[in-house]
């Protein structure tokens, strides 16, 4: 298979194919239903309607309930509308992490028809002018924090209208003025800025009240979201997502895990993790919003000790996390000490759970951690464990309803049941394509609706898979297949090991062999005791031939080993 061609993943799909079924629960079906919502507008307009003054969200000790949501994000989209001028298909950044404006913000803009383009806060100038340059947004809504970022790029993008927002904007006084004045005079977390024609997010509110809000007439195959991706890899695209493809997400998640909080529950929800990121979106913005969940936004997870803090005062029914946010927390004494006794419901993404992790997690939380798997170009989620059984740990569980998943060679044809290949999946939440980017669309899309995720995949014989690793970094050790997470996996075994990743490294007579970077919870640990310890659970051309202790793991900002910036150190070492 060349660079440019996709293979064909073609061969019908029977129910002889899906030994998954078999392992969902009493309730689960097969198939959603056909999606009785025209648009996401429609589902927040429907949320709201159903549970009114029950609170949907709530953050830094201010709440907002569901009527209220619905009501500022009609307001949001009038101003956007009337003020700025937007019309349906132009795009808006929004760039803030979790605060109360962020689902204001997103409902409202998906309200005036609007595209929305996620970005991360954390991006540096060059990421923001790429982004920018490819969105080509008209407008953008940022937190003040970053609104110096937003300056730097602003004459090189195709940006008219800056609306800057302060982490308090939604609280109630004087709750607000006292937050606003901490963050940015106390705390000196705002950086000087000037940008003398942006909007004021509260002001922006105050003009949507007085304008007529205009029905955009949104179709479920609308363009709801340009989702930028870089992975671990590089290469930012963006996934273009549809309404049709986010509803019919949250559908197929929550349908799989709906037991285990009750038909239609008030269950409250933790949100660790960024909303920017397309698995919190989907699940704790979207999916538990339209089930009438309360969702606790949370802002700086990094903050262990205050994140201890919320969980304490939250007593939650359920948290979505990923494997590194879960071992931080375990790390954190206070942890054990909180009452936990309403926990029901731990789900993890991302990245793998290791073993080491959700043993310690059942031990301390008394749950199980649900473990599933997707990928920004389906919506995100594909699969996750069965929640009315003991989770398989170190599968992802099964598809979830109206999802196949098959293995498959370079080819494109399947491969044999227990044998690696390329995961391939199909479902209503598989993406129209990238944006503007045919090219790299016809990469990973098949003719026939399959996306090639590039993940390397075993499936057993039940019908759960696990995930082996990236197929762009396998190691090639004189022939052989290494998979970096199988070494990783090993090396965290090891008590003071806190983290691991690894790379390979060129080598005249294997061509590659791996290379372990580590950070250790004790400096007592050596290389030496390391390796002994890895050659007792790796055979020979699996074990790293170099070990170095490093102080801190790059990651995404999701928490997964950013394994390219460890290749790009590597390289930087040996010019």
């Amino acid at each position: 298979m060349d660079d440019t061609t996709t293979p064909r993943v073609d061969n019908p799909v029977g129910d002889e194919d899906r030994p998954w079924f078999a392992y969902y629960g009493p309730s689960v079906p097969r198939h959603i239903a056909p999606l009785h919502e025209r648009s996401l507008g429609d589902m927040v307009a429907e949320a709201a309607r159903r549970h009114q003054d029950a609170i949907a969200f709530s953050n830094l000790g201010g709440v907002l309930t569901f009527r209220e949501v619905d009501t500022l994000a009609t307001r949001f989209a009038a101003f956007l509308q009337h003020d700025l001028g937007l019309h349906k298909g132009d795009r808006i950044v929004l760039m803030m992490p979790n605060v109360l404006q962020y689902p204001v913000a997103f409902f409202g803009a998906l309200r005036a028809g609007l595209i929305i383009v996620n970005a991360n806060p954390l991006y540096t100038t060059r990421e923001m002018v790429g982004v920018f340059k490819d969105a080509q947004p008209r407008a953008i809504l940022v937190l003040a924090n970053f609104a110096h970022k937003v300056e730097e790029v602003l004459p090189s993008t195709s940006i008219e209208h800056v609306i800057v927002t302060q982490v308090g904007d939604l609280l109630p006084q004087p709750r607000r003025t006292v937050v606003n004045l901490v963050a940015s005079r106390v705390r000196k977390m705002v950086p000087s800025y000037h940008l003398p024609t942006a909007v004021d997010f509260r002001a922006a509110l105050a003009a949507g009240r007085r304008a007529r809000f205009d029905d955009p007439q949104v179709t479920l195959d609308d363009i709801a979201l340009l989702q930028y991706t870089g992975g671990t890899t590089g290469g930012a695209k963006a996934a273009v997502l549809t309404h049709r493809n986010m509803l019919s997400n949250q559908e197929q998640f929550m349908a799989q895990i709906r037991a285990t909080l009750g038909e239609e529950s008030q269950a409250t929800i933790i949100a660790a993790l960024p909303l920017y990121h397309v698995f919190a979106l989907t699940v704790n913005c979207l999916g538990f919003y339209r089930f009438g969940s309360h969702t606790v936004l949370i802002t700086n997870p990094r903050d262990i000790k205050g994140f201890v803090k919320e969980l304490a005062k939250a007593r939650p029914d359920g948290i979505m996390l990923v494997s590194t946010l879960a071992g931080a927390l375990l790390d954190e004494p206070s942890f054990k000490d909180i009452d936990l006794d309403r926990m029901r419901l731990t789900v993890a993404g991302g990245m793998a759970v290791r073993t080491t992790v959700a043993e310690r997690w059942r031990e301390v939380v008394g749950t199980d951690i649900v473990e599933g798997y997707g990928l920004t170009e389906a919506s995100p989620v594909v699969s996750v464990n069965p929640t009315h059984m003991p989770p398989r740990v170190g599968t992802i569980g099964v598809p979830l309803p109206s999802t196949d998943l098959r293995v498959v060679d370079d080819a494109g044809m399947p491969v044999p049941q227990g044998t690696a290949g390329e995961l391939a999946v199909r479902g209503p939440q598989v993406m129209r394509g990238y944006w503007q980017n045919e090219e790299e669309t016809r990469r990973v899309l098949t003719a026939d609706g399959w996306l090639l995720t590039g993940d390397v995949a075993i499936m057993d014989p039940d019908g759960f898979f696990q995930i082996v690793d990236r197929k762009k970094e396998i190691i090639v050790a004189s022939g052989f297949n290494v998979y970096p997470g199988e070494i990783e996996d090993a090396a965290m075994m090891h008590p003071l090991v806190a983290e691991a990743g690894a790379i390979p490294i060129p080598d005249e007579r294997a061509g590659e062999v791996p290379k372990l970077f580590v950070v250790r919870r004790d400096d007592s640990l050596t290389e030496e005791a390391l390796k002994a310890f890895l050659k007792e659970r790796l055979t020979g051309y699996k074990r790293p031939r170099v070990i170095e202790f490093i102080d801190e793991m790059p990651k995404t900002n999701v928490g997964k080993v950013l394994r390219r910036a460890l290749r790009e150190r590597e390289a930087g070492s040996h010019p």
